[in-house]
């Protein structure tokens, strides 16, 4: 991949791939290719196939995706399921079909077992039942890692699944209903301050344990990926083995503490009150990142850092 390169984002409006955008343009990459849902659906293949055949991309970074929370998740199970079936179908697709160089898929981290040993590592994939309350959009996330595997041992392509921890950053979604914890905690805590509240509800009993990457982390790790020389990209896309890398900072801390660290951020100063009629999830999770980390790349901003600069993006866009 040179500077020059086509490279087709897929996704660039979203958390990730506008990191991913970002990114490419600070490195200086002069060639980037993107479409909104308006002008490209993805979910339609023939609009897709159409699509490739008429740009060319060299490079595919797929972060196209239907995405939300435990309350999204749990609400809308078909759309969840169906859309990122057919997003990731149709590209990768299209991708085979004009012979896309690399393509990087991004995952999720619940696509790994509900009580799978911690850290978590990339073969720990399939070893065990899922979290029930995402069940269905990791269930569509495995099967994107497979059409990378299935690809590249049927057709020889050098495509990579790789799987981010907990994202967060400028670009997020704070719908209440929607949005992940992080970002839904950092809302709560503007409004509860702004009006003078004296109490925060947190869902669930604050004792699961989580890791969160900062979104630019994420895209420098997936631009280091598709940048790598060929020995070691090969390695990874090697068609004897399961395509997947772990992305993530290797910290982890509780719901209760991530609430008392965004509280400081944002100035809060009531208390939190602990719903435990609301769901947990999975207890703990947290990525094994040794695999990256031997290839050279490791995350370079710290929790706190990084929530400054959310809340300021939060500020910015919603007060």
């Amino acid at each position: 991949m040179d500077k020059n390169s086509k490279i087709y984002i897929a996704g660039h409006r979203g958390l990730a791939g506008s990191a991913l955008v970002r990114e490419l343009q600070r490195q200086g990459y002069t060639s980037l290719v993107m479409r909104t849902h308006t002008e490209l659906d993805l979910e339609d293949a023939d609009a897709t196939k159409q699509f490739f055949e008429s740009e060319r991309p060299e490079v595919v970074f797929l972060a196209a995706a239907k995405v939300g929370g435990i309350h999204a998740n749990n609400t809308y199970p078909v759309d969840f399921l169906m859309s990122n079936l057919l997003i990731e179908a149709n590209i990768c697709r299209a991708a085979h079909a004009t012979n896309v160089k690399r393509l990087i898929f991004l995952g999720s981290s619940c696509i790994y077992p509900r009580d799978c040993p911690q850290p978590i590592r990339e073969e720990y994939l399939l070893t065990g039942p899922l979290e029930a309350t995402n069940r269905p959009y990791a269930l569509a996330k495995i099967a994107g890692i497979e059409m990378c595997w299935s690809y590249n041992r049927q057709y020889g392509t050098k495509w990579l699944a790789a799987m981010p921890t907990n994202l967060y950053g400028p670009g997020d979604n704070y719908d209440l209903n929607n949005s992940h914890v992080l970002p839904a905690l950092l809302r709560k805590m503007h409004e509860a301050k702004v009006s003078g509240a004296t109490e925060v509800v947190l869902w669930g009993s604050g004792t699961p344990k989580r890791e969160f990457l900062y979104v630019d982390d994420l895209a420098n790790a997936l631009v280091f990926l598709a940048t790598l020389d060929a020995k070691r990209y090969d390695a990874l896309v090697d068609p004897l083995l399961c395509p997947l890398i772990n992305v993530g900072s290797g910290e982890e801390l509780t719901i209760r503490e991530l609430a008392e660290k965004i509280a400081e951020v944002v100035g809060y100063q009531g208390k939190f009150i602990q719903d435990t009629s609301r769901p947990d999830g999975t207890m703990r999770k947290v990525m094994d990142v040794s695999r990256i980390r031997g290839l050279g790349w490791q995350a370079g901003i710290s929790l706190g850092e990084g929530v400054k600069v959310a809340y300021g993006d939060f500020v910015a866009r919603y007060s």
